[in-house]
């Protein structure tokens, strides 16, 4: 009887039970190899991308690890599912190695081991790599569409709301299997104790206060920040004080205006490396330009702040980021406008190191 080793993967563990996942897998397996042997070694990767190359995946990497020692313990690999376990051409370089130490690998669609010199089955493992890559982007496409749809109506889908709003009930779920389970919709809508505060974020920023300042200013007269606000929200941050980065964010937050603004950012495969793109991909959050902004058309909630407001706020970010690109550091203001003149240190040059001779 041939002992078999099966690898399995879990996409997410919180949208699905991975030993419910890992159960049918199983199941699926066994069927497929039972006149020949059984499964001895179960390999389940868990919360990892199948972008990811095997290398890069825990227990897919525990295989590669243990496929070149004699003393493994299994014969043969067996996979329920393809399109779990290959992303795109991935599953050539394993296909390969399976070969070089003469370890079967068998898949369901194929009713047995891959033959790495049949032309067929080479398609075949192509075209689940491909139909794989296929579902992520499909995914994603469906994701953005839904986004749209339930812009246009008001709901908010989830995370943090902005500091300023918090979320309020929009009713059952229109859904009758969800709304029977108790999910209900949400919107935002103003936070009486928070709302004000970001108007007079705005107003102190057009009237010439950089992020610095207003920050200060806000901790000094107590304003909670937006962690101390919520903590509940934010039981990872301190809550202790504002930080510019959090006066800057409000700033920048479009959805002041009232528009439900959806896909600021984006999650984008990078190469570890362009010159060994074998080594796969990371994922990194990037900026997205304006234009691909998904923005509702009209206004959906109430806005904290006026279109001029807005505007002249934007303005004026812009315009200290243009003097940030073409003035070197050490002629900047605190907030980022040009000094009159280079600072003046008096003392600069009198303190000179024993080993280099550099003055500071």
């Amino acid at each position: 009887m041939t002992r078999f080793a099966l690898s399995a993967r879990t996409s997410t563990d919180d949208l699905q039970d991975p030993a419910d996942s890992l159960r049918w897998q199983v199941a699926t397996a066994a069927r497929l190899i039972a006149p020949h042997g059984e499964i001895v070694t179960v390999y389940h990767d868990i919360d990892k991308s199948r972008s990811l190359p095997w290398d890069r995946r825990p227990e897919a990497s525990r295989i590669l690890r243990d496929l070149k020692n004699p003393e493994r313990g299994w014969d043969a690999l067996v996979i329920a599912e393809p399109q779990r376990a290959f992303s795109g051409t991935q599953f050539e370089g394993i296909l390969f190695q399976f070969a070089h130490y003469r370890v079967p690998l068998w898949v369901p669609e194929l009713g047995g081991a891959v033959d790495i010199d049949n032309d067929g089955h080479y398609m075949a493992l192509s075209n689940y790599g491909t139909m794989s890559r296929a579902e992520r982007n499909r995914t994603r496409l469906r994701v953005a569409n839904a986004i749209r749809a339930h812009a246009e109506v008001g709901r908010w889908l989830g995370g943090r709301p902005p500091y300023g709003y918090r979320i309020g009930d929009l009713g059952p779920h229109p859904n009758p299997s969800k709304a029977a389970s108790g999910a209900r919709l949400h919107q935002l809508e103003v936070d009486p104790e928070a709302a004000p505060v970001v108007r007079r974020i705005f107003a102190m920023y057009i009237a010439g206060a950089g992020y610095k300042q207003i920050a200060t200013t806000l901790t000094a007269e107590g304003v909670p920040s937006p962690s101390a606000h919520d903590p509940a929200r934010n039981p990872h941050r301190p809550g202790h004080a504002w930080a510019m980065s959090a006066v800057r964010a409000i700033l920048a937050n479009p959805r002041y205006l009232g528009y439900q603004v959806s896909g600021r950012t984006k999650k984008a495969d990078i190469l570890i490396d362009p010159d060994r793109p074998a080594l796969g991909h990371v994922t990194r959050q990037q900026w997205q330009d304006r234009t691909d902004w998904v923005t509702s058309s009209v206004r959906t909630y109430e806005a904290l702040v006026d279109e001029s407001a807005w505007h002249r706020a934007q303005a004026i970010t812009a315009a200290k980021t243009r003097t940030k690109a073409v003035t070197p550091a050490r002629h900047r203001t605190h907030d980022g406008t040009r000094r009159s003149e280079p600072s003046r240190y008096p003392l600069a040059g009198l303190v000179v190191c024993d080993c280099c001779g550099k003055k500071f």
